[in-house]
């Protein structure tokens, strides 16, 4: 690769930056300041000047890739191999343990035995990564030069979404979700918890920190149903979450901060992508069983020698060279789903101490078993009393539930606009049941009569209302009813049953990532000492991304593929609205559910006139003028910027 850069050797030769780049900047630690020493933007500088292309150090056109694993975080480390490493894609090899990729990303079925998706995507345009690989993937239903990004801004920017029945109560009836209703304490509150450092939040839940009042509150109410937060989860992963959403606060109560794909998750990104990837000229290797890596360590650091799997009953060793590299997708959501349909209920086959033995979670604790630097797998894998929920995929014939859905809908749910617009929630729901419809058709393929709706609970601990069992005990028939009575047909249930297709789907693990976690529980992208080892997922530490987003899974394989090479090139961090003072101002507004906070009328009358003054929310004057100390010295500061404009 010396032929690449060999103009530039004088320079390179003398440079301190070559070579040892910072490839996860970390925004919440750096003072962005210009110094003769800084050379490369800020940790959170996002924009075109960080789409260089990355220069390895040396040529890897012989370098063999090894990505275990298939969901969207194996597919992006290949598509940045090939893209940013340069790396041939026939020397990348995908290894499955599944007789189909996609991991977490599904979507499947047909309207004769139902449509199934085991969750979905609620996106936000500062996906960064999710849109740098999107920007360059063929489009699924437009021609060429178009892309999955093009069909993803096409849609949205022409259906914007928002709910119009975000909360439901009463036996359907609408409920005022207007207002977050939080006291000044627990407003106060979440304020420290953003001043808080990380280091302070181990091991703690959010109970531990919330008082009761803001765990009844309606934000927790929208918070942990579009989340999917229980209180007993990890205070820190909330944190994050705040500071990551900060700029969408103010949509939070009618989902208009968000954006959705046309289809469903499987469909708008992994065929698309898969495509584009095979046609590259990867390979995939279906029912093959990870059991463990051969790790070599001394003193120059650990090194993956070997890779042993299992296909067809039969147990082989790989050989892995000293220039090859190994990708490795740590833990699983949604190992050991126990499924259901309208006649019979989840067989749950696993208890906590019978849990994390599933080869994704089996995998990472082999690899624990060998170095602390590889985390504590446990921690997320053995409570699944607290890591559980259960999610139903309804495939719909006109009903008295598409009937009682219409009065729910922004549009016509067979339009093909946004229908929902997100989550509708059931407050008074003993299971807190949510259920979406997205825009339709929800697959491709799907016929013009029929709906794919959504539907989930949070607590699998409770009896229902009207079926008085636990959810996961519960036929899909049991489900509609269940369903019916909290939106008041309870007495059009057959009618609903007789043109409703259910799948269900108990997950052990769907939110063992947001299970409390200290320093060291998650492992580096690339672990301390690995030379040809990364780590990705949703099990990995990142500096301050989230969980449980595709984002986050794409960054730990970007992160993953730039270390291993050594590229020039940096993954930013997440986007920095977190610290924009616009955000900042307009997030306590909304906290205050819309009122002035301290001190706002002050800032309005010092900025009014300036070119600052659009930083504030608008604000109703009042009508009372209240002479003191303070407004003397607003009236002062007053004339003094009147004398800078002037």
């Amino acid at each position: 690769m010396k032929n690449i850069t060999s103009k530039f050797d004088k320079v390179l030769n003398n440079s301190t930056t070559y070579g040892n780049v910072n490839h996860e900047p970390d925004s919440s630690t750096e003072t962005q300041l210009n110094t003769p020493e800084k050379s490369m933007p800020f940790s959170d500088q996002i924009g075109n000047y960080q789409r260089n292309i990355g220069i390895p150090f040396k040529s890897h056109e012989n370098s063999k890739i090894y990505i275990v694993g298939s969901g969207i975080a194996g597919m992006a480390a290949a598509y940045y191999f090939i893209r940013d490493g340069r790396i041939p894609a026939k020397n990348i090899t995908f290894l499955e343990q599944l007789h189909i990729d996609g991991g977490s990303l599904d979507g499947a079925g047909n309207p004769k035995d139902g449509y199934i998706i085991r969750g979905g995507r609620e996106m936000d345009m500062t996906y960064e990564n999710l849109w740098d690989i999107f920007q360059d993937i063929p489009a699924l239903e437009m021609p060429p030069p178009y892309t999955v990004l093009d069909e993803y801004r096409l849609i949205n920017d022409n259906d914007s979404n928002y709910s119009k029945a975000r909360l439901i109560h009463k036996n359907g009836e609408i409920k005022d979700f207007s207002k977050f209703g939080l006291n000044k304490k627990d407003q106060l509150a979440i304020v420290k918890l953003l001043l808080k450092r990380k280091e302070e939040l181990d091991d703690l839940t959010i109970e531990d920190y919330f008082s009761a009042t803001f765990l009844e509150s309606n934000f927790w109410t929208f918070w942990r149903t579009m989340f999917a937060f229980e209180n007993w989860h990890s205070l820190l992963e909330l944190k994050l979450y705040m500071h990551r959403f900060l700029h969408a606060i103010d949509g939070l109560n009618d989902l208009s901060s968000l954006v959705f794909p046309k289809y469903n998750q499987y469909d708008t990104f992994i065929t698309p992508l898969r495509k584009f990837l095979e046609e590259k000229g990867v390979n995939i290797k279906f029912h093959t069983l990870i059991k463990d890596l051969v790790i070599q360590s001394n003193t120059e650091g650990k090194i993956v020698e070997g890779i042993i799997t299992e296909h067809e009953g039969k147990e082989s060793r790989s050989t892995i060279g000293k220039d090859d590299f190994v990708i490795v997708t740590t833990g699983s959501m949604t190992e050991d789903t126990f499924y259901g349909d309208n006649k019979t209920a989840p067989i749950i086959g696993i208890d906590n101490s019978t849990s994390g033995k599933s080869p994704g979670w089996m995998l990472w604790k082999n690899l624990a078993a060998k170095s602390p630097i590889f985390g504590k797998p446990e921690k997320f894998c053995s409570n699944i009393e607290k890591s559980s929920w259960e999610s139903v995929t309804l495939t719909c014939r006109p009903s008295a539930f598409v009937e009682k859905l219409k009065e729910y809908s922004v549009n016509d749910p067979y339009s093909g606009k946004t229908v929902t617009g997100g989550i509708i929630t059931i407050t008074d729901s003993n299971w807190l049941m949510s259920f979406t419809c997205n825009r339709q058709p929800h697959f491709p393929d799907q016929p013009d009569d029929i709906l794919v709706i959504w539907v989930y609970s949070l607590f699998m601990d409770k009896p229902g209302n009207y079926i008085k069992k636990v959810m996961p005990e519960c036929t899909g028939d049991e489900i509609l009813a269940e369903l019916s009575f909290h939106l008041g047909i309870i007495d059009k249930l057959d009618n609903v049953i007789e043109n409703t297709i259910v799948r269900s789907a108990f997950m052990p693990y769907i939110t063992s990532m947001f299970m409390p976690r200290a320093k060291g529980d998650r492992p580096r992208v690339v672990p301390e000492g690995c030379k040809n080892l990364g780590l990705i997922g949703q099990f990995v530490e990142t500096n301050n991304d989230v969980v449980f987003t595709m984002e986050s899974s794409i960054r730990t394989a970007r992160i993953a593929v730039y270390k291993l090479l050594n590229l020039n090139k940096q993954v930013p961090d997440i986007n920095p609205l977190q610290y924009d003072i616009r955000h900042l101002l307009k997030a306590v507004r909304t906290l205050n559910d819309g009122k002035a906070f301290l001190g706002e009328s002050i800032l309005h009358k010092v900025l009014r006139g300036t070119y600052f003054e659009h930083v504030l929310p608008p604000i109703e004057e009042d009508k009372e003028e209240h002479e003191s100390f303070i407004s003397e010295q607003v009236n002062r500061f007053k004339d003094w910027i009147k004398g800078i404009k002037d």
